[in-house]
């Protein structure tokens, strides 16, 4: 068996096309055959292998994406400390509006508005906003999606799964209003049975009276 042959491609003087045939066959090789394509490569181009790349590790790939994403932590500069106080001010001009606030569409437009947006400016906001706006929304000031959505945003977890404000308006219990809805045709029904029954032992009274007196 030839280098050709082993290494599985026409022969060719294009070192790139040995090299590409040399790895994609070692992936796979025995730590003998591993041997037979060096053997093979020298043979083909007069020299040794450059080192074969090695295949991404999915786990570790995944472990630098993240780190990439997640942005070190620097001073701002002018611009974005600007943005800064320009956010702030804004959130705390929301919280003075109690029906506004409780709006999650409001918030996102003014928290997710670039480059208010960008990891650097997210961070120095929550820490920021944190000691006015995390109570009120781990205390059940703000609606759940509210809650939700600064617990994501900011990173304050323990506000993600914030339960339900109970609304507290006087609405009736479950199976209440199928009762009353109920009630009307009651009523309506029940006097025609009353009368009904009144004229029916006037009928009786006169038939039997007539009895009666017949006898």
């Amino acid at each position: 068996m030839n280098c050709w042959e082993i290494l599985g491609i026409e022969p060719t003087g294009d070192r790139r096309k040995i090299q590409d045939a040399y790895e994609q066959q070692l992936k796979f090789a025995s730590e003998d055959e591993a041997r037979s394509l060096e053997q093979a490569f020298r043979e083909a181009v007069g020299e040794s292998p450059a080192p074969a790349t090695p295949a991404a590790d999915p786990v570790q790939s995944g472990q630098q994406s993240q780190l990439q994403d997640e942005e070190p932590e620097r001073p701002l500069d002018a611009s974005e400390g600007q943005v800064v106080r320009e956010v702030v001010i804004q959130i705390k001009a929301l919280l003075n509006d109690s029906s506004r606030s409780k709006d999650a569409g409001i918030w996102k437009a003014i928290l997710c508005e670039p480059p208010a947006d960008q990891s650097p400016l997210r961070r120095e906001i929550g820490r920021q906003l944190e000691p006015q706006v995390r109570p009120m929304a781990e205390n059940g000031t703000f609606p759940a999606p509210v809650a939700q959505f600064l617990g994501e945003w900011f990173g304050w977890f323990t506000i993600e799964e914030a339960p339900e404000v109970a609304d507290e308006r006087d609405y009736p219990e479950p199976g209440m209003a199928e009762e009353q809805g109920e009630q009307p045709p009651q009523m309506v029904n029940f006097w025609p049975a009353v009368i009904g029954w009144i004229v029916g032992l006037a009928i009786l009274a006169t038939l039997f009276g007539g009895m009666g007196g017949g006898g």
